[in-house]
Formats: C-alpha cells, structure tokens, sequence
C-alpha cells in the first residue's frame, strides 16, 4: 500500500490508507491510545485500541518526533469529539498497523508551538528542527508561491529567465564585496555578486530584450533586521522601454499577486502614489515612506513609488559617489549638465524605488547605455582613466557597439514576503539564515580552513589574526 498525505487521506472516509510523519503528541485515555500525527499537509488524530495487539503494544513505547508509519481504517469522529481546529478534525484512523521508521532524542525546544519564544541563536543552532513548526513551513511554502506567480507572469510576458554566474569581478556597487581567491591565478580574485547588474544589461546589448532572473545576492555589510548578507532578489531588465513602463509592469505584477495569492490583504491606493525623493523626506524624513492611513491594520499595504533622486551625494571625505547605481541615466533635462560634469549635486537621476509600509522593497532605473555619459559618471566619481579602464572597460565597451535604451528593477524577495506574511524579520522567511552576527549556527561558519587549502590559494594568515579571532569566538561561545 503506498502512502497517502495527511490531507488526502482524510478524504478518504471509510477506506483502508497508509500515512507517515511526525509524531506531535501521545496521549492515553483509559486504556485508548491516541497520537496526533503530523506531516508536510497537516495533522491527523490516530487511535490504537488493545484488540489491535501488535499495533497497540508497539505504541506503548513511541514519543513525540518519533518519525512512524500508520495503516488503518479512516473513520468519522462522532460528533462530541470534532476538532474545528485543524482541518482534518472530523475524522480520526483506527490503526491497525505500526511501524517505527526513526527514533528521536529529545528535542532542544518544543516544535508545536509558533517558536517566537525560543532564543534566536537556539533556533539557528537546530534551524533543521525548527523548520519543523507550521508557521515556518507555511512561510516557506508561502515563498514557493511567490516565487512561481512571478515566474509565470513574466513568462507569459515574453520574459525569459537566465542564470548569472555567481564568481565574477569585483567592482565598486555600493556595499563590501565577498571576495573569493583563486588557486590557478595566484594573488587574484574573484568576488560574489552584489547584484547580476552588469550581466542583466548585457542581456540587453545582447539583443535578449526581456530579462529576470531570482538571483542569489551577496553582500558583505552589517546585518539588520531586514538585512542578510546572501539574500534573493527578482531581478528584470528590459529594452525599448521608458519610466513608466518598467513601474507599470511592476505595479502589476504586485497588484495580481496580492490579489491571487494574499487576498486577506488590502491594497491601499491603486495605481501606487508617486512622490518625489524631496517631498519623501521634507513630509516623512524617509526615502522609504511608511504611507499607511491606519498603522494598527496589519493587512493594509501601502505601496508608493519614489522618484527624482539626486544622482550623486557627498562621501565622507568630500568626493563624490552614486546614491543608487552608477549605471543609472539621469533625467533627459539633466543629462547636459552630466556630460559637463557641473551642478553635480543637482543632477537627478531616473532612480525608481518602490516602498511598502515603510519599507524599501524594490529599487531601480533606466540605464546609461550611451559609453561617453556613463564614462562621466565615473570621472564625477573620482576615477582615473586607467582606473576607468580596469574596473569597467568591459562595459563601455560593450555599449560601444549598440546598446538599446533599456531599464530595470530588483525586488528584496525576502523583505517583500517578511511583510506579507507580518513578520518581524526576513530570517523567519529564509529557510537557513545567518544570525545577526553573520553566522551560521548550525553549520559553524564561518570556521578555519586547513593550512594546505591556504598554501594552494597562496595565503598567509597574520598571526595577530587568528589570535583575536579565537579570543573572539571565546567571548561568543
């Protein structure tokens, strides 16, 4: 007999099935025993009696997490014991058979509850246990939802999905590389992407026309709530294309899928207000505008759309530097004063960022496909000519033998579906988070390399290093 899900079985009133999970609890009535058993589609009551000898006495010794497989008759409840609570709660299995597939020790924290009680560094340590409860479960299945319907609306809308590679070149995006060495070039290296950003446009000089992809990103910066330092983003570029149309696109695809696949949630405002990046911050004192009319309603979401940003902002040792992506076009009206390199600071780029409910969930522009324009967004920056050659010859190059106007945007996946499902953090939406120090409990990363891995990659670790590291790890442990 081949197993049956929790959820299929119940339907099956009055029929001989098979099903296997976890055991929630155990339970003794009398001389009646009952286990709640739980799988992936839900919970199911199951009952032994004594005339069922074997698999009556081979129950007296199962507990809880104890992995088993049932067969048994499925049988209406009488009408007294229905459970409302959980969606198999009219019927129960009259077990006939019992099989223990795995024993479990017990487990470092109870699994049933919503684990808002458990201490993160816990639950991180055990994530493999802790993605037992249903809340995380339907989190992650929540997630794989997402991710289809965007899948499928770009699809059905010309759109095509192509991998980037994951070791690429370090260039200057706005955050801290992750930088990998390499064994066969001796004393370079390669560095993970903070976005596919170069590569989507190429698809473009390419002739591809409509790009996405959901893409692992990789930042090396400080860690927040709403921030991890590998994340995933839905990541799209098109060609032939204006403002508007990237945002409506955009809109749309939101739109659709809040009202599919959230349907609890109310959207504010349709189409999504537009505000300016002056009128964000002289109204909110944010780029990233909380605009809900009541605050206290957790299935309210409140999109916007944030244009006009200033292209560039002062460093900290006066230089300047890109707000957003140095691959940005600046607004046509101000494209003149770019290629001058004057009124620097009120140069306003196409920048698009979408927010909801006071978060950033999105960011994009039209891009500078012209060679010589974004040649002097580089130079604004401070960058030499050999430097400008080095870090992103390629990509003038490139736009040197046609380019089409093309623009695009990246979603924050994990941001977006933190907020939909209300929760407090993108880490209980991300099935192996890091902690918010950056590591990883479980795994016990990041850890030591053996000194051969370190003599093939041709480095040297400073001794004052590994000192400080291991009296760090002390004070952590």
């Amino acid at each position: 007999m081949a197993r049956v899900l929790i959820a299929e079985a119940a339907k099956q009133v009055d029929q001989k099935v098979m099903v296997a999970g976890w055991v929630s609890v155990v339970r003794k009535h009398g001389k009646i025993l009952f286990i709640d058993l739980r799988d992936k589609s839900g919970v199911l009551q199951c009952v032994l009696v004594p005339q069922n000898v074997k698999a009556y006495e081979a129950a007296q010794e199962v507990r809880s997490e104890w992995v088993v497989e049932l067969t048994g008759q499925m049988i209406v409840r009488p009408e007294k014991m229905v459970n409302d609570q959980i969606e198999t709660g009219k019927v129960e299995l009259s077990v006939e058979e019992l099989r223990v597939l795995a024993k479990a020790e017990t487990l470092p924290f109870d699994v049933i509850t919503d684990g808002r009680e458990v201490g993160e560094e816990i639950r991180m340590k055990y994530r493999y246990l802790d993605l037992r409860r249903a809340r995380l479960q339907k989190n992650l299945i929540v997630r794989h939802e997402t991710i289809k319907f965007i899948r499928d609306f770009l699809s059905s809308r010309q759109f095509i999905e192509i991998e980037t590679p994951i070791i690429t070149k370090s260039t200057p995006e706005g955050a801290r590389d992750f930088v990998v060495p390499s064994r066969l070039q001796a004393g370079k290296f390669y560095a993970l992407p903070q976005s596919p950003q170069q590569y989507k446009q190429l698809f473009m000089v390419a002739g591809l026309e409509r790009y996405f992809q959901i893409a692992r990103c990789f930042r090396d910066e400080d860690q927040r709530g709403d921030r991890q330092m590998e994340f995933t983003q839905l990541d799209l570029e098109m060609s032939f294309v204006k403002q508007e149309d990237v945002m409506a696109l955009v809109e749309n695809v939101m739109v659709d899928l809040v009202k599919k696949n959230f349907p609890n949630k109310k959207i504010q405002q349709i189409p999504f207000p537009h505000i300016s990046y002056k009128e964000a911050m002289e109204k909110y004192g944010s780029d990233r505008p909380d605009m809900r009319e009541d605050k206290n309603d957790p299935n309210l979401l409140a999109f916007c759309w944030v244009i006009d940003f200033p292209f560039f902002e002062k460093t900290e040792e006066g230089s300047w530097t890109f707000t957003h992506n140095p691959f940005s076009a600046p607004k046509a009206e101000h494209r003149d004063d770019l290629i001058a390199k004057k009124n620097i600071g009120g140069i306003l780029t196409t920048q698009y960022d979408i927010a909801l409910n006071g978060f950033e969930i999105g960011g994009g522009s039209m891009r500078n496909h012209h060679p010589e324009a974004l040649q002097k967004v580089f130079e604004i920056m401070g960058y030499s000519s050999s430097e400008i050659k080095e870090k992103f010859g390629h990509m003038l190059e490139a736009f040197s033998f046609g380019a089409p106007p093309h623009g695009g945007i990246a979603w924050g996946l994990d941001r977006l579906i933190s907020i939909l499902q209300n929760e407090p953090n993108i880490r209980e939406v991300i099935a192996f988070p890091k902690t918010g120090d950056g590591r990883d409990l479980m795994m016990q990363a990041p850890s030591e390399i053996y000194d051969k891995q370190l003599k093939e990659l041709h480095i040297n670790i400073m001794q004052n290093t590994k000192i400080k590291n291991k009296k760090r790890a002390k004070r952590t442990s």
